[in-house]
């Protein structure tokens, strides 16, 4: 709820994640990418609802109450590397006694091996373990980063929430981080990777799920979506001629309020292929919601 109104954040987001598989989740800014890893876990606001079903080892994410999800599933079987790091950090414990927490409560790892453990969970995530004993307001953004992604890959939970953990890394770190992530699914667990990063998401996703006004708008295997021939959606299409490695070119306007979207299909204000059928809003068929998905194919 936003002053006083109803807003829906995520409508109709539908998906299946398998063990092994990496599905990046992509869009612009305020789409509802976040809000939707944080329903999954059961972290919204408590004026925030949820309707539908999300289920993993037959547990419904979106029904379970508090105590399910602090005792069974979050750390446990859903693993969360957050968009802000340093605001999920305990602002007096160093990060040595976040990861030796974690370490003991996730992984049963003995008291008298601990040390060992941290420094390794700290170098699986590129965070340089000469910094375990610093507190989070002595790290940076990408140190800080760096230390949540360590925390995540504690459990092993067999589903890996990754939202923006390449934010605040050079491109080296970003190669670094995307890797250990795709190494962390090839092992046989899932990752939904919410990211802008699309260089990060080509790097190790198996599909790309390309979200728009709270809604999914096209889902495809990420080898068609980043190579040829391309995606179906216009938005997506924008998404990736914006890359400097590409056209470079932005998308034109601005993304819609979510308490006021335009009748029909939300893009349609910003798409150069809208027509009369866009005051309609296109169904999600075929993997694409759009009602020229076909002359885009052509095109």
């Amino acid at each position: 709820m936003r002053g006083g109104r109803h807003v829906a954040a995520v409508s109709g987001a539908s998906f299946d994640l398998a063990t092994g598989e990496c599905l990046a989740l992509v869009g612009e800014s305020g789409c509802g990418k976040s809000v939707l890893a944080s329903a999954l876990l059961g972290l919204l606001p408590g004026n925030a609802r949820t309707a539908g079903t999300a289920v993993i080892d037959g547990t419904d994410l979106l029904s379970a109450d508090e105590r399910t999800l602090a005792r069974t599933v979050r750390g446990r079987r859903v693993g969360l590397v957050p968009q802000s790091p340093a605001a999920h950090l305990t602002p007096v414990r160093t990060v040595r006694a976040h990861l030796e927490e974690t370490l003991r409560e996730l992984a049963g790892t003995p008291r008298a091996e601990l040390g060992r453990a941290a420094v390794a969970a700290a170098e699986r995530a590129a965070f340089p373990p000469a910094l375990l004993d610093r507190y989070p307001h002595e790290l940076s953004g990408g140190q800080a980063q760096r230390a949540a992604t360590a925390l995540a890959l504690v459990g092993d939970a067999p589903l890996l929430l990754a939202d923006e953990p390449t934010t605040g890394l050079d491109r080296d770190l970003v190669h670094r981080t995307a890797d250990e992530l795709r190494r962390h699914t090839d092992d046989g667990r899932a990752l939904l990777l919410i990211t802008h990063d699309l260089a990060a998401a080509e790097r190790i996703a198996d599909r790309v799920a390309v979200m728009y006004a709270g809604r999914i708008v096209e889902l495809s295997a990420a080898g068609r979506f980043f190579g040829r021939p391309g995606p179906r959606h216009p938005y997506a299409r924008g998404l990736l001629a914006a890359l400097p490695e590409r056209d470079f070119t932005p998308v034109p306007g601005m993304p819609p309020e979510l308490g006021a979207l335009p009748d029909g299909c939300a893009f349609a204000p910003r798409c150069d292929r809208a027509s009369g059928a866009c005051g309609t809003a296109p169904r999600f068929e075929d993997g694409v919601a759009c009602h020229h998905a076909e002359e885009t194919d052509r095109a």
